[in-house]
């Protein structure tokens, strides 16, 4: 093998950093029970089956204390118009639901700063990468280059020696 031949960028590049980690499984495993358990309560009262449900209680409730209101011979209403025991409840979920879907909120965002700061990481080593391989294409231009006029002077010197 010859000596003076240059080794070209990417022969001398060193693919050597830590694989690309998933954040997920690894956000996973560190959680503990109650920090699923409040990603499971923020997952049920954040979506529509949950508010679809609540607001035909809702109207059942309201719609069955006025029709007891308004017919006491029959039951009497538990929680008369203006609803107050309703409105207990509905602050009771509301103290309670708020704090958890912040603590799910807040562990996402966790999330999604680990996932950048993963993307940024990949980023930059697929930045380094794609600078070894430009400067690896520039290495094989100048070699083509320099091919073409050790071919060129070859068959200068090929075409005068047959003269």
């Amino acid at each position: 093998m010859d000596d003076d031949i240059e080794i070209s960028p990417c022969g001398q590049w060193k693919h050597d950093h830590p694989p690309v980690r998933d954040i997920n499984t690894e956000f996973a495993k560190q959680q503990t029970t109650g920090q699923r358990l409040a990603d499971k309560i923020a997952g049920a009262v954040g979506g529509w089956p949950f508010i679809i449900i609540q607001s035909c209680l809702l109207a059942c409730w309201i719609a069955a204390n006025v029709y007891f209101a308004l017919h006491p011979a029959l039951l009497k209403a538990w929680d008369p118009y203006p609803f107050i025991l309703l409105n207990l409840v509905l602050s009771f979920q509301a103290a309670y639901t708020g704090p958890v879907v912040m603590m799910s909120q807040n562990r996402q965002a966790e999330k999604d700063r680990l996932t950048a700061q993963r993307d940024y990481e990949v980023d930059q080593r697929a930045e380094t990468e794609i600078a070894i391989v430009m400067e690896h294409l520039l290495h094989q231009d100048h070699q083509i280059a320099a091919l073409r006029q050790e071919i060129s002077s070859l068959h200068r010197a090929l075409e005068s020696s047959k003269k």
